[in-house]
């Protein structure tokens, strides 16, 4: 798939995934939705793939929807009157899909099941589902430039893409509710006080600094670290340290048959590994252990 609003570049080993409409602010549209969920399916099984790093082409990271667009504006079918029982029964029905599920929570859905870290390089106005989209990803690095606002109170919409899920668990549930029935604008400082990013960077610096990290990671078993991704997200939401045991244990085992033995050994050997596991066809026979 080619894309309109991303740039999907690779580079010894890290993926930078580009928002890329400056003269919009890389505001959101259902377009970018729909590349945004296509580029992470793509990342997740590129093995040339072994972290992603996102950020904005321009001095926004993302402006949050594009309020611009004729019609509803967030591409939902106003003809519809869904319920809860449509969400439990007809989640992948075409028409509940492009009809009624929130786009940018499709966004965090695909960026929840990637195999991939994904790192957030913010460069600026990370507004709305700017601001959302980053709640999915590992960890986030903010530039001096950068402004976060989760606004959907300011213009009578509550918080989407699956948000009131991550951001509690990042900065916890009552600065969570505070940042959002406020709907302030944060500085890049009040994020890293809040606890919502890594660091404040200086512009030049930003990506530079997101690569650091990517690197670091990318050295690893592409296996072990598509496992604990998903180990650390979903045993985390588990309601008792049982079910991550036995996640572990199925994890554990099945690492000391393949990646783990060349991890041994290069510790004894006092050498660098040479992982050779391929987070494409190598998952153990018990992924994805949540279907």
């Amino acid at each position: 798939m080619s894309y309109t609003t991303l740039r999907y570049e690779v580079a010894e080993g890290i993926l930078t995934l580009t928002l890329n409409r400056p003269d919009h602010l890389n505001a959101f549209t259902v377009e970018m939705a729909h590349e945004l969920i296509d580029a992470f399916g793509r990342a997740s099984e590129d093995d040339a793939v072994r972290a992603v790093v996102v950020t904005g082409e321009g001095r926004a990271f993302c402006a949050g929807m594009d309020l611009s667009t004729p019609g509803n504006v967030f591409g939902l079918n106003e003809a519809l009157r869904p319920t809860m029982a449509d969400m439990e029964e007809r989640l992948d029905d075409p028409e509940i899909i492009s009809g009624v599920r929130d786009t940018g929570g499709r966004v965090t859905l695909a960026i929840y099941d990637c195999k991939k870290p994904v790192i957030a390089a913010i460069n600026g106005a990370a507004v709305g589902i700017g601001a959302t989209m980053t709640c999915a990803m590992d960890i986030r690095l903010a530039s001096e430039n950068a402004r976060i606002g989760f606004v959907f109170n300011k213009i009578g919409i509550t918080p989407e893409a699956c948000s009131t899920w991550f951001l509690p668990r990042i900065v916890g549930i009552s600065r969570a509710l505070e940042w959002v029935y406020s709907a302030d604008i944060l500085s890049a400082q009040e994020a890293l006080d809040g606890g919502l990013v890594k660091a404040v960077v200086a512009p030049d610096q930003l990506l530079q600094e997101a690569y650091a990290i990517a690197r670091r990671i990318a050295r690893h078993s592409p296996v072990s670290i598509a496992l604990t991704r998903q180990m650390m997200y979903r045993n985390a939401a588990q309601p008792d340290p049982l079910q991550a045991h036995k996640v572990d244990s199925l994890a554990i085992f099945y690492a000391s048959l393949d990646s783990g033995k060349e991890g041994v050994a290069s510790f004894l050997e006092k050498r660098d590994p040479a992982f050779t596991d391929r987070a494409s066809t190598d998952m153990p026979p018990f992924y994805p252990w949540w279907e």
